[in-house]
């Protein structure tokens, strides 16, 4: 297998076998894998980082941000610069206690009580995509298109108030956001054949630029229209919040809003394909989840997140000389947590590459690790994923995966951009 290098973009064109491989080599090092940035033109790179890839150190780094800081940058191994941040910054790349007092304010929008509520439109919508599914005649046809990325759009943009004219280009944008690099979604060829190149780079930055700004500027005209207004949905809450004595600009609710409709969309439609793939790969584990459904999705459910780990990585910035786990990392490195590596650590889940919905304890990172930044919407994602596929496979108990999944070409998301699926 060829040597491991996480910086160099060819290693995310892989097979996903050869990539786990060499995460697992990587777990095996006495000494910590530190990795030069790729140097990328238009942006400023850093010297390296240091890459995380134990569960034990990506779990002691994210209940630790004193140390393990989200500031400057959580979301980008090199620094956003402001042109970029303007859009892509938000509260995923602060730390408390700014980044508390806003978590507090869109975490209102997440309550058991609002989900409870939520509960009708979410089966409501599962059903209509069933019905739509069935109306289209037998055969199958896109998994991810056609199903898995229906719900979460439509749930995300229900949550903030977004027009139903305005969806499409939402879930367009979003695709735009997590694609830079593939060909689909920007345009040309993927980096890993063509090489870095000004050009390439630059008409990848443009693409992501102009969907931030079509999505800052929706996102804007709503805080406008809320303002004279307010409704109940979750633009009104970030219009009315009050922090550090100040209300939040519209620009900033501009950011947010990104974070949530990009982090809202993806996560979920790629944990519900990879779940339809795993539990066509493994027919012994989809007839346990068949023979008491209400008593196994859960498990089935942090199973699937563990195995496909549809977030890859997320950055910390360290504060001060710090020791962990015998390890010394100085004041200013960068690190990469990976969460798909800590999820396949052997020493702490047994046989970690078997798929097992009735595994237990589960403490994956699928989510991220413990601590402030917690995925927000974990609970959301769960319930979401939980009605889709009782619909699915209570109305149609013989759909499948028909084929290999067209991966998205990141090393951010754990995308599958297109599954054939059959029944």
């Amino acid at each position: 297998m060829p040597e491991t290098n996480l910086s160099d973009l060819a290693f995310w064109s892989r097979p996903p076998e050869q990539r786990r491989a060499a995460f697992t080599a990587l777990r095996a090092r006495e000494r910590p894998a530190f990795f030069h940035e790729l140097k990328l033109p238009f942006i400023k790179s850093g010297p390296g980082y240091h890459a995380l890839v134990r569960h034990a150190d990506v779990v002691e780094a994210s209940r630790t941000p004193g140390v393990f800081s989200s500031e400057p940058c959580s979301n980008s191994i090199a620094d956003l610069p402001p042109y970029l941040a303007r859009y892509f910054g938000s509260m995923i790349n602060m730390d408390d206690p700014r980044h508390a007092k806003i978590r507090r304010i869109v975490s209102r929008a997440f309550t058991p009580r609002v989900l409870a509520k939520l509960e009708t439109d979410l089966q409501a919508t599962a059903t209509r995509i069933v019905d739509d599914m069935l109306a289209a005649g037998p055969g199958g046809g896109d998994f991810v298109t056609d199903v898995a990325a229906r719900l979460p759009v439509q749930v995300i943009c229900d949550m903030m108030g977004i027009p139903e004219k305005d969806r499409p280009m939402v879930y367009d944008r979003t695709n735009i956001i997590l694609g830079i690099g593939d060909p689909e979604y920007t345009g040309g060829r993927r980096f890993a054949e063509t090489g870095i190149t000004r050009v390439g780079v630059l008409y990848s930055l443009l693409k992501a630029l102009t969907a931030g700004y079509e999505l800052n500027h929706l996102a804007m005209k709503l805080a406008r229209r809320r303002r004279r207004a307010p409704g109940d949905d979750l633009v009104s809450a970030l219009i009315a919040a009050n922090v550090d004595g100040e209300s939040l600009t519209d620009q900033e609710i501009g950011s947010f809003f990104i974070l949530l409709v990009v982090a809202g969309n993806e996560t979920t439609r790629n944990a519900m394909s990879h779940g339809l793939k795993l539990l066509t790969d493994h027919p012994e584990q989809r007839a346990r989840l068949a023979e008491d459904f209400d008593d196994r999705i859960g498990g089935a459910i942090e199973e699937i997140l563990r195995m496909a780990t549809p977030v890859i990585q997320f950055r910390r910035t360290v504060t001060r000389d710090h020791e962990m786990n015998g390890r010394h990392y100085k004041a200013g490195d960068k690190v990469l947590l990976f969460y798909n590596s800590a999820n396949r650590d052997e020493a702490v889940f047994d046989d970690p590459d078997a798929f097992d919905i009735t595994r237990s304890p589960n403490p994956h990172v699928a989510f991220g690790g413990p601590g402030p930044h917690f995925c927000l919407g974990a609970n959301l994602a769960r319930r979401e994923i939980t009605v889709m596929f009782r619909e699915l496979f209570t109305r149609v108990p013989g759909v499948r995966a028909d084929g290999e999944p067209d991966l998205l070409f990141s090393n951010f998301i754990n995308g599958i951009k297109h599954l054939p699926f059959t029944y």
